[in-house]
């Protein structure tokens, strides 16, 4: 009997057809890479029978380079030119990062924007250093699947910028990889988890990597992965926890500053502490130092839980403003899924459990779920059929917009905008005749320009010369599903256009991010001061440009105390733009306003007398 392969036209692939597509999980501490296989996704295991790949690079004088486990064994011995949680690094300049005091690697700032590791191997970039550890899977996979990849879809943390995407994308291309997608880790993990249990509802996703956390809010129905609103902390993983354990084995032993050999060593010592933690209620620390001093110590749960209590708090404040952004309640949530190895830490599920008023879901590994869903997503890109049709609506982070007159920001996309996005706004000209236009684009939450990120400045030029407010601009936004940017700006009338590919040069620091997303009320009111101010400068500005105008080609029609006194008033208003009392600016435009209502009387009245000059009243039409 010979089986038969039946489907609709176009939508299956033959066997021999099939493509190989891959889900990467490129985490801070360990990476993954998965795949789907006879309908399972599954992760791929290298010839030892590991799942996970240690996030860890070490570089050898004869170039050489050493991915994973090998490398991971080498990090005390050689800590300057063993690289570990790059991640954290990926598109940060050199200021961007807080405290090297304790990272054992020589950072230099070459002014590209990316902070930059000097190795024995020569300079290494974030990039460079991440394209080893993904071309390390991309051959693993290979091996696997006996064949050449069509793709991989990519794992980034919802919380990761322009820049650091960016970044994420340019290193997969270096490892030679085809990248299909950059989806957002938590997205991935409400895929694997809503495809393996048939969940639908409201669920919340709390990922907790090594070096970053992430907090979304997804609606599950019938294949349909709907984002209602993402937040987290770039800046905030299981590496902080380590480094807690580190600074309590420095206070406890009572050590001077180490050596980067040392450092290290207590460093992965601090992490097999926490790790042990998570299973038993007290850990040994035993350790010899290069000095010979030897450290032993113990260290119990409950004073872990002390140490790092901050930092569990530090993960429910992004949670409360995603559930206040998606409108929900913690009654409303049916579900919490675990993701990452943090997340296995007692206190950690303690506190989400308090929280939500519900025992979190740890029924899929952690570690694994992001990878099995980028898996999924893969397969469906890859053109492959898949019995499970899948819809992703991802959500954009923070908000996007431009630059107005009196450093005022005009948001064009808001923040939790459902991805891919398109938006377009009509802005125009400020003076009269004005040809050019400078397109300053932002990111952010505030309302002046000075509190918000720039991304990106280019500028429209070729505008036919018109009076101040007669143009047409229209700024278009365009987000795509990997949430990188691009911004064209047309003036309507000419058609003459520019645009550009957003591509920051560093990321945003954890400051950055907190400041973006304030909330209070003070703030609130504050940036709504702020703008009131700019807004009415704006307009000062603006009047004082029309009369001046006016002045220049009218002022026969004024005697000169009348002309005096405009230009006492103007000068008054001048010297109030300078301050913040937007209540003042608003009087002084009212008393130019009342100025130059005889003025302008006098100039309707010429125009009009020119207009008519020579014409035969009886025989105009009225």
């Amino acid at each position: 009997m010979a089986l038969l392969q039946i489907a609709e036209p176009g939508m299956s692939a033959a066997p021999h057809q099939h493509k190989l597509a891959i889900g990467i999980d490129l985490g801070t501490t360990n990476s993954l890479v998965a795949t789907v296989q006879s309908g399972m996704s599954t992760v791929l295991q290298d010839e030892y029978g590991h799942a996970l790949l240690p996030s860890v690079v070490q570089y050898l004088p004869d170039g050489d380079v050493i991915v994973g486990h090998a490398a991971q064994s080498a990090q005390s011995a050689d800590p300057k030119n063993t690289i570990s949680s790059v991640k954290r690094f990926m598109g940060r300049g050199f200021n961007d990062i807080p405290d090297t005091t304790h990272i054992p690697y020589k950072f230099r700032d070459t002014g590209s924007g990316m902070v930059q590791i000097e190795t024995c191997a020569g300079i290494k970039s974030p990039v460079e250093i991440s394209a080893e550890i993904l071309k390390s899977l991309k051959t693993r996979a290979e091996k696997a699947l006996g064949g050449e990849l069509t793709g991989a879809v990519i794992t980034v943390p919802a919380y990761f910028d322009d820049a650091q995407r960016q970044a994420t994308k340019d290193a997969a291309r270096l490892a030679g990889l085809h990248v299909l997608r950059l989806l957002n880790e938590p997205t991935a993990a409400a895929v694997a988890y809503g495809l393996d249990n048939g969940s639908e509802g409201v669920y919340v996703i709390y990922d907790l990597g090594g070096g970053t956390f992430d907090v979304s809010i997804l609606r599950l129905s019938k294949g349909i992965f709907e984002v209602l609103a993402t937040n987290g902390d770039s800046a905030l993983g299981g590496d902080d926890f380590d480094h807690r354990i580190f600074c309590w084995i420095l206070a406890e032993a009572k050590l001077p500053p180490l050596n980067q050999e040392d450092t290290r060593l207590l460093l992965t010592k601090a992490r097999e502490v926490k790790e042990w933690l998570s299973e038993n209620h007290e850990a040994d620390i035993t350790s010899v130092l290069s000095t010979g001093k030897l450290i032993n110590l113990k260290l119990n749960a409950q004073k872990l839980v002390e140490l790092t209590e901050n930092l569990v708090t530090k993960t429910l404040n992004p949670t409360r403003k995603a559930l206040r952004d998606a409108g929900l309640d913690v009654t409303e949530i049916k579900g919490v899924v675990m993701v990452g190895g943090a997340t296995r830490m007692p206190q950690i599920r303690q506190a989400v459990a308090k929280f939500f008023q519900q025992e979190p879901l740890t029924n899929l590994d952690p570690d694994k779920v992001v990878a099995l869903g980028a898996a999924i997503q893969a397969n469906v890109l890859a053109g492959n059929r898949s019995e499970d049709d899948l819809l992703l609506l991802d959500v954009i982070p923070l908000s996007l917009g431009l630059e107005t007159m009196g450093g005022l920001v005009e948001r064009v996309i808001p923040r939790n905008a459902t991805l891919p996005v398109a938006r377009a706004q009509d802005f125009t000209t400020f003076k009269d005749g004005q040809t050019a236009m400078s397109i300053h684009v932002l990111q952010g939450e505030r309302e002046l320009v000075s509190d918000c990120r720039s991304l990106a400045k280019f500028e429209l030029r070729g505008i036919p010369p018109m009076a101040a407010g007669a143009a047409r601009i229209r700024v278009t936004f365009q987000v795509d599903a990997d949430g990188l940017l691009s911004v064209t700006a047309r003036e309507q009338s000419s058609g003459v256009v520019a645009d550009i590919v957003v591509k920051p040069s560093y990321g945003l620091t954890e400051d950055e991010i907190t400041n973006m997303l304030k909330s209070s009320f003070g703030a609130a009111e504050q940036d709504k001061k702020a703008r009131a101010l700019r807004e009415a400068i704006v307009d000062a500005e603006r009047l004082i440009e029309a009369i001046s105008a006016a002045l220049a080609q009218d002022s026969d029609l004024l005697n000169t105390e009348e002309i005096n006194a405009i230009n006492a008033q103007m000068q008054q208003l001048k010297n109030l733009t300078v301050g913040n009392n937007s209540d003042e600016i608003h009087k002084a435009v009212e008393a130019l306003n009342h100025a130059t209502e005889s003025f302008a009387a006098k100039r309707m009245d010429a125009s009009v007398k020119q207009a008519f000059a020579g014409q035969d009243l009886n025989k105009l039409e009225l």
